[in-house]
């Protein structure tokens, strides 16, 4: 993936390279990251925090100068480490190159690619699509269009009736009887016998 100069990148503990962090800081991007808890910062410095808010600690320091097999960090300018505690009572440790933006702007900068981390589990485990179909942008953006209107068809069908309370048991249902005309109603209950066709054996 090429690096955009001067962008901002927000990414879980998956892209933990201090290498790749130093070419976005040379190329003036900003990032923030969870700092894992066996990496301890050497402290420069810190700055105040509200008591009693969602922000434990702001502070400023180096990351250790050597990794493991005790190579050489690539990157050694000074970072900053944000604590927050989310709602589940967890703490987390953010890092950030960028050394003049609030903890608070930094703290929202990841919850929000948390959201977006919880839409793509729900596009898994909700529409279940999982895999694209093809890989231009075009391709995907039209796979998920289809998904989300079938999600929202099976949702508004099932709001016309009150026979299956359960969004999972009524596509189940409707998955099964697909190729059958039966009123939404009738979805629960086993099929009838067919009519018989006038002039059509029947099997007994």
């Amino acid at each position: 993936m090429p690096i955009v100069p001067k962008a901002t990148y927000v990414y879980d503990l998956g892209y933990y390279d201090y290498a790749w962090w130093a070419e976005l800081d040379a190329a003036e991007c900003r990032f923030v990251t969870r700092l894992k808890k066996n990496t301890k910062l050497t402290v420069t410095g810190a700055r105040a925090v509200a008591e009693g808010g969602d922000i434990l600690c702001d502070q400023v320091g180096y990351l250790p100068a050597r990794q493991a097999k005790s190579r050489r960090n690539p990157f050694t300018k000074k970072v900053c480490e944000v604590q927050v505690r989310i709602p589940t009572g967890k703490v987390l440790s953010i890092l950030t190159n960028d050394l003049t933006a609030s903890a608070q702007e930094i703290a929202d900068l990841y919850k929000r690619r948390w959201a977006i981390e919880l839409f793509f589990r729900w596009v898994k485990q909700v529409l279940k699509i999982r895999h694209f179909l093809g890989t231009s942008e075009n391709a995907v953006r039209i796979q998920i269009a289809v998904a989300l209107l079938a999600f929202l068809l099976l949702r508004m069908a099932q709001q016309t009736q009150k026979a299956v309370r359960s969004p999972l048991l009524f596509a189940r249902l409707i998955k099964a009887n697909l190729m059958h005309l039966r009123g939404l109603g009738q979805l629960h209950k086993p099929p009838g016998k067919p009519a018989p066709i006038l002039g059509q054996g029947v099997l007994i």
